[in-house]
């Protein structure tokens, strides 16, 4: 594609985004009328055909337009895409549903439904896994005598709690020697981490004749005790009905029920997400390019989120391959680069 002339490439970019805001075929006559090319409708054909034999595009129906598949988004996006500043009004719908003053799980809710709303897609807010949780802080609050809350912090601010059940005796001044310790070998560790430095120690003989440290070691098994595997409320997802209003969806029954299972089945949308918190920077998935059957026809459009170098988590929005990408491109690209100062 790259040795084709520019009228070329003027032309696909025409079809795209004529069939972004019509979700219809495009025909040789619509481009040579509407966008000013300067070119006749047969030459407008004929380069339209050329660029279905390349594989660029796709004839629905004998007597129909054209419509970009997969490969002629992926080279929209890739090099012809032009992209638009967000309005000053979606810029202060998403700071304010970042502001600071509100817990951090509030934040990840309003900012992935302003998401889903200014798109018109779904909105998606992945948070790092437990495993992925750096530890900052442990305290343990006595409930009554055999429950227990612990509260972890980790170092981006969000906390995390788990109601253990305990058996043996324990004085406020052992709960406070207890959580002393733990945080003495918790700090800067994840979840993990710490879980492998407990099993460490537990098997470390020195420590089996130390009552307060077998007491401290047991309260951090416990704690960590059915962690393992994916955190379910790892995942925020709104506006799932803006996709199946879509024109591509809406009259498709099936469809639409193989759409909501597939949400349902959030390890598949996690597995799309987890790919871009491996670097930074706008992660645009085309459904095909997933090679996640469910999300055929789809299209992610993700950024990563963190500071420091670090990344926590990602957020985005999910929808038809025939998004706005001009428009929704910046609009992720601003709303990670407003969570990353906020965290």
């Amino acid at each position: 594609m790259n040795i084709f002339p520019e009228r070329v490439k003027e032309i696909l970019r025409a079809v795209v985004e004529d069939y972004i805001f019509t979700a219809e075929p495009v025909s040789s006559k619509a481009i040579a009328s509407r966008y000013g090319l300067r070119v006749s409708s047969a030459t407008v054909r004929n380069i339209m055909a050329r660029l279905e034999n390349e594989g660029f595009l796709a004839q629905p129906h004998t007597s129909a337009g054209r419509v970009p598949t997969d490969r002629g988004f992926r080279f929209y996006v890739d090099s012809l895409l032009e992209l638009e500043e967000p309005g000053k009004c979606d810029k202060d719908i998403l700071t304010r549903s970042c502001e600071k003053q509100q817990t951090v799980e509030d934040i990840f809710t309003q900012t992935t439904k302003e998401l889903s709303r200014l798109t018109s897609c779904a909105g998606l807010m992945f948070i790092p896994r437990k495993d992925n949780f750096i530890i900052r802080h442990i305290s343990f609050i006595p409930i009554d005598r055999t429950n227990l809350m612990v509260i972890l912090v980790s170092n981006q601010g969000a906390a995390r709690t788990k109601l253990i059940k305990i058996d043996m005796e324990m004085s406020r001044i052992d709960f406070d020697r207890v959580s002393s310790y733990l945080n003495s070998v918790a700090v800067g560790l994840t979840m993990a981490g710490l879980r492998a430095r407990i099993v460490e120690e537990m098997n470390n003989e020195k420590n089996q004749y130390d009552e307060l440290l077998k007491k401290a070691l047991s309260l951090g098994g416990m704690v960590f005790q059915c962690t393992r595997g994916p955190d379910e409320n790892s995942l925020y997802v709104e506006g799932k009905l803006n996709i199946l209003d879509q024109p591509e969806f809406r009259d498709d029954f099936e469809r639409m029920k193989k759409l909501f299972a597939a949400f349902e089945q959030k390890g598949l949308l996690v597995k799309v997400l987890d790919k871009s918190m491996e670097e930074n920077g706008i992660h645009i998935f085309l459904g095909s390019e997933c090679m996640i059957e469910e999300f055929e026809g789809l299209s992610f459009v993700t950024a990563p989120y963190g500071s420091y170098g670090e990344i926590y988590g990602t957020l985005g929005v999910v929808g038809p391959v025939r998004m706005n990408y001009s428009r929704i491109v910046p609009l992720v690209d601003y709303t990670a680069s407003l969570l990353s100062k906020v965290l």
